[in-house]
């Protein structure tokens, strides 16, 4: 079976001590076919800039998490400026395929929420200009998540190129309309978890070809291994669900899924 992790965090200090060994065998012996290793910090953007580099399986995704957006500070500043350009720079580079992660998260409410709207807004406009697709957090902030999206989908002529809502958690009619609009919805070890009703009911009414799978490693583990150290290799019990909600083949769901990735990175 060969699969891939969508939205990963490598350059994470969980994996310091085996990261190599990971990158550039384990995961690939294992059946993983790629990683996409997401930034969240401007750092965390450029460590995983250069773990693409480093890496063969491994595409880099370059974004500012909404709880890291206080880094661009007043809106026309030098300092903004200068965290665009940086972050425009790491986004032309080679295997970068997607503006990410990027979004809102109103749980810890790190910055607030007028802010992080804004600066959620400013990366979609980059990604339009550079036509790449987005990798979205979104905790609890569904709708304003959605509007935000919705409202910026097209600029100045340019209009989004699709993506992949992260990590999931909107209801059925959200995850349809995402869908409409282009977007994947990124399913990881939550659907595994036994409350996780509404999330599984997304997996069975939406269309094969909108579903991508992912870890979040490292967390997020999936059943059986929740609660350890999650890595990509546990994609598996992820396609393993997916194909039992579906009533398909695992072998045929975990092609699917991995084409569907390709197709969203624009990897095919």
């Amino acid at each position: 079976m060969r699969f891939c992790d969508t939205h990963a965090h490598y350059d994470d200090e969980a994996f310091d001590a085996d990261r190599t060994r990971l990158l550039g065998r384990d995961l690939r012996d294992e059946g993983v076919e790629f990683v996409v290793n997401m930034g969240a910090s401007l750092e965390g953007a450029e460590r995983s800039a250069e773990l693409a580099r480093r890496y063969e399986e491994v595409y880099a995704g370059c974004g500012i998490h909404p709880d890291e957006v206080g880094i661009f500070g007043e809106e026309g500043s030098s300092q903004a400026l200068s965290v665009m350009a940086r972050l425009h720079g790491l986004l032309e580079q080679p295997k970068v395929v997607c503006v990410g992660e990027i979004g809102l998260d109103y749980h810890w409410m790190v910055q607030p929420k007028e802010i992080q709207r804004k600066w959620f807004a400013a990366q979609l406009h980059l990604a339009a200009e550079l036509n790449l697709p987005i990798n979205v957090h979104s905790r609890e902030a569904a709708q304003d998540t959605f509007d935000v999206i919705v409202k910026h989908h097209t600029r100045a002529g340019k209009t989004l190129s699709g993506g992949i809502i992260h990590c999931y958690s909107g209801s059925v009619e959200m995850a349809r309309a995402y869908v409409k609009l282009g977007y994947h919805i990124g399913v990881g070890g939550v659907v595994t978890f036994k409350n996780a009703r509404v999330l599984k009911e997304v997996v069975q009414t939406l269309p094969l070809e909108s579903l991508v799978t992912e870890t979040d490693c490292p967390y997020m583990a999936p059943e059986p291994v929740r609660g350890t150290r999650n890595d990509s290799r546990n994609i598996r019990y992820v396609i393993a669900k997916i194909a039992a909600l579906r009533e398909m083949d695992e072998e045929a769901c975990a092609a699917a899924l991995l084409k569907n990735a390709k197709d969203v990175y624009r990897l095919a």
